[in-house]
């Protein structure tokens, strides 16, 4: 078989949609696995659906990347969108053809800043990870290229500034998809920073503000990337070698912060795509990390001590299942701002996309540092409750001594705390500090070991005995999970 190119698609008789030639107006920060099943998938969709028409040139952040491979491929991939859709069970197959080329700005960073003097070019994306909206001050003007993404960006910005000068509508938007708080304003932020350090100038500063747009967005779909063992009868079924197949979830949503004129400048809407371009992305992050990641974080760890292994197979058991729609619709719904229409819906949707049959979501995997998890998406819910009703929620109140029953380890060793559930020994892993505080406290009994957790504010960023009933009320749910476990407690919570 050949490698997958559009002489091969030409050979094979492909006669699916393809975009071979097209300016590029798109450069994207990022070539992994998920910004070419998001991003890159809606762009395809664009091109497709309104006639974008518009090449995505991308650039590998970090020195080993997939340039190479996708060059080969002349940018072409198979991605695989899998699961439950309204009910049905989906499995949608797209030859991605808007990529042009990729970029290894350690080989050569002159041929990307060359794409600063391409007059098509107006967008700029990326996706470099958590870590990769970070000022260094440590970056040069003069490196070649400079080593954190922000700087990059700023070396690229001053060369298109250096090639248009203040010209009126040559700057960028910028849709920053890093998992972090108003991750554009964040990087609009950095780079001015580097600016300011490398005496880049006043004008070119206030070009940055003023022609330039960054969008903080809202990124939700799971990508589950390179499919190793199926790889093989997936190449033989399409008739040629693709070692660039990516697969994620069929759901998608992409929420971007931005003017109203952007919504004609990127016609997701007019396409049927789930891009929503709003004045304000934080109520629907608040919607994913409250329901979506809360939902995980409040079942999981009960569940998993209940004697469950993947995400897939509680959904499947009515007790669990039930304790997580009571938790979401009873519990955490209730405290958010959106119209509570959409908030039923978009819970609906993670109902479907935990049940997903193609992936196998390990409960061991979403309980890594749980303690933080709890903070940043639960906390909130439990806070936002008792404030609204002057009552407890049950089974939020349930999950932090599923939390606490989780974090009882035995031994502490340099791969993580050791525990045990039943015949098997399980890892917590957390930040060390956090393990050493449990290692210290293993001996303790219910009611000492909920008091030191609930008084640790370097944990929760304050004290959660001062919360009326809480630590009385997860005390004795505590003595309830080890008189009888987690699954009778989360019983109790339907009942």
């Amino acid at each position: 078989m050949k490698t997958l190119n559009y002489e091969t698609l030409n050979e094979i008789g492909y006669d699916g949609y393809l975009l071979k030639d097209a300016p590029e107006r798109v450069l994207q920060f990022g070539e992994g696995n998920f910004l070419r099943a998001f991003v890159d998938y809606f762009i395809d969709m664009l091109n497709e659906k309104t006639g974008f028409n518009s090449k995505v040139v991308l650039c590998q952040p970090i020195a080993p990347g997939l340039a190479d491979k996708i060059n080969e491929q002349e940018g072409l991939y198979t991605l695989y969108l899998r699961g439950f859709q309204d009910g049905a069970k989906v499995n949608k197959k797209r030859i991605i053809s808007c990529v042009s080329r990729c970029l290894n700005p350690y080989n050569d960073f002159e041929e990307v800043l060359k794409c600063a003097e391409n007059p098509d070019l107006r967008y700029i994306t990326c996706n470099t990870t958590e870590a990769g909206i970070a000022y260094d001050p440590s970056c040069r003007f003069t490196d070649v290229p400079a080593s954190s993404y922000p700087g990059k960006l700023t070396q690229f910005l001053y060369r298109r500034f250096q090639t248009f000068g203040s010209e009126t509508g040559k700057g960028f938007v910028i849709l920053s998809c890093e998992l972090i708080d108003n991750n554009g304003k964040e990087l609009e932020k950095c780079v001015l920073q580097y600016a300011a350090q490398w005496e880049l100038g006043d004008d070119f500063m206030n070009w940055i503000r003023e022609e330039n747009l960054f969008c903080s967005t809202l990124v939700d779909r799971i990508v589950t990337g390179y499919p190793r063992s199926e790889a093989d009868s997936i190449n033989e079924e399409n008739g040629y070698i693709d070692n660039l197949i990516d697969t994620g979830e069929i759901f998608g949503f992409w929420v971007i912060e931005g003017p109203k004129s952007l919504k004609e400048e990127l016609p997701f809407e007019k396409a049927g795509l789930p891009v929503l371009i709003t004045d304000d992305h934080k109520p629907y992050k608040q919607r994913k990390v409250r329901i979506l990641n809360g939902a995980h974080t409040s079942f999981v760890l009960g569940a998993y001590l209940a004697g469950q292994d993947i995400v897939r197979d509680c959904m499947n058991d009515e007790v669990i299942c039930g304790f997580m729609n009571k938790t979401i619709y009873d519990e955490i719904i209730p405290t958010l701002t959106l119209p509570k229409e959409e908030l039923e819906e978009f819970a609906a949707s993670v109902t479907e996309r935990f049940k997903n049959p193609f992936i196998d979501h390990a409960l061991l995997s979403i309980s890594l540092n749980s303690t933080s998890k709890w903070k940043a998406r639960v906390m909130p819910s439990l806070k936002g409750y008792l404030e609204k009703t002057g009552t407890l929620p049950k089974c939020i109140t349930a999950s932090f001594a599923f939390y606490l029953a989780f974090y009882r380890g035995q031994e502490l060793k340099e791969d993580g705390f050791h525990a045990v559930r039943g015949n098997d020994e399980y890892i917590i892993n957390d930040d060390r500090a956090v393990l050493e505080f449990f290692n210290a406290h293993k001996q303790d009994d219910a009611v000492s070991l909920t008091h030191a957790v609930c008084t640790n504010t370097d944990f929760w960023g304050e004290d959660l005995s001062k919360l009326p009933g809480f630590e009385e009320s997860v005390a004795q749910t505590l003595k309830a999970i080890e008189e009888n476990g987690t699954y009778e407690v989360m019983k109790a919570c339907l009942a």
